[in-house]
């Protein structure tokens, strides 16, 4: 008798402790966002269709419109209508701060 009750104390210990582990891997799949819990970064990919002219917002053809943080290393002469992007950005203040990029410049 002690050994069964044992025995099922042990199973639900085991349940509770790799429950947690399974929500959080669930959150992070809903959330797409490579990396830590609570990064809120998403990643695009498109055309450019547009650029401003002081080179700090990108409009790809999807209508996407990125903004390129000062400090963030990305060649200005690069961006011109046409290219190819990949970018990973967070939304802040209701825009799309890129956090990375990538351009491939069209041939």
């Amino acid at each position: 008798m002690m050994n069964s009750t044992r025995r099922i104390l042990l199973i639900l210990v085991a349940l509770l402790v790799a429950m947690p582990v399974g929500w959080v891997g669930e959150v992070q799949a809903q959330a797409g966002a490579p990396g830590p819990p609570g990064a809120g970064r998403t990643e695009v990919e498109g055309k450019i269709k547009a650029v401003d002219p002081s080179g700090r917002m990108v409009t790809l053809e999807d209508g996407t419109q990125l903004t390129i943080p000062p400090g963030l290393n990305i060649p200005r002469e690069s961006l011109k209508e046409g290219a190819i992007v990949k970018a990973s950005f967070e939304v802040r203040g209701g825009q799309k701060v890129v956090t990375s990029m990538q351009v491939q410049v069209p041939k």
